[in-house]
């Protein structure tokens, strides 16, 4: 099993798991979406290309969506609602001032249900509401990924709790030719 859990800036129990490849990261992205509640705020950070908008896919692939997953850096937010739970992607990439946030109204998105996933969220600070997940991605030396989760409330805990005993099995076997 290559998932660890321990501190992590010593704020707080973390997962993390090496992702060999892009099948890799689809496959955790559809391990956090079978641990997903009915509303959660997700932050994504990593460094460009770091994998942010694949493991979204995953995710959505996860939840039953089947339609085309791209990056909203140019849009904002692409919501996604054919999946058991209502996602909203966001990109915050392109914002110039965090007051964007607000006199774009996405601060509408965080009200309810859904599944909040939010690349660049610094961007939009001190506007963007607390969130319960936080997803760091970034390219290893040694190739592939790396994929580091830290619970910021108890719903993000519990999120984390059973993304943690989803992965006993990691990693995924590899697809087959």
């Amino acid at each position: 099993m290559v998932h660890q859990t321990h501190p992590w800036n010593d704020s707080g129990l973390s997962a993390r798991l090496h992702l060999a490849d892009e099948d890799a990261t689809l496959a955790a992205g559809g391990l956090l979406a079978a641990a997903l509640p009915r509303r959660l705020t997700i932050l994504l950070r990593g460094d460009l290309g770091a994998g942010k908008t694949t493991l979204t896919r995953g995710l959505l692939r996860g939840l039953g969506f089947s339609g085309r997953v791209k990056s909203p850096t140019y849009t904002l937010v692409e919501p996604y609602k054919d999946s058991r739970i209502s996602v909203y992607h966001f990109d915050f990439y392109r914002f110039t001032h965090a007051e964007e946030f607000l006199e774009a109204g996405l601060d509408e998105y965080f009200e309810g249900d859904g599944i909040r996933l939010v690349e660049w969220p610094d961007r939009a600070h001190p506007y963007l509401p607390a969130a319960d997940l936080e997803v760091l991605l970034h390219v290893a030396p040694s190739g592939g990924r790396e994929l580091a989760l830290r619970a910021l409330s108890s719903e993000g805990q519990t999120c984390l709790d059973d993304f943690i005993a989803r992965t006993a099995n990691w990693p995924p076997a590899s697809p087959t030719a």
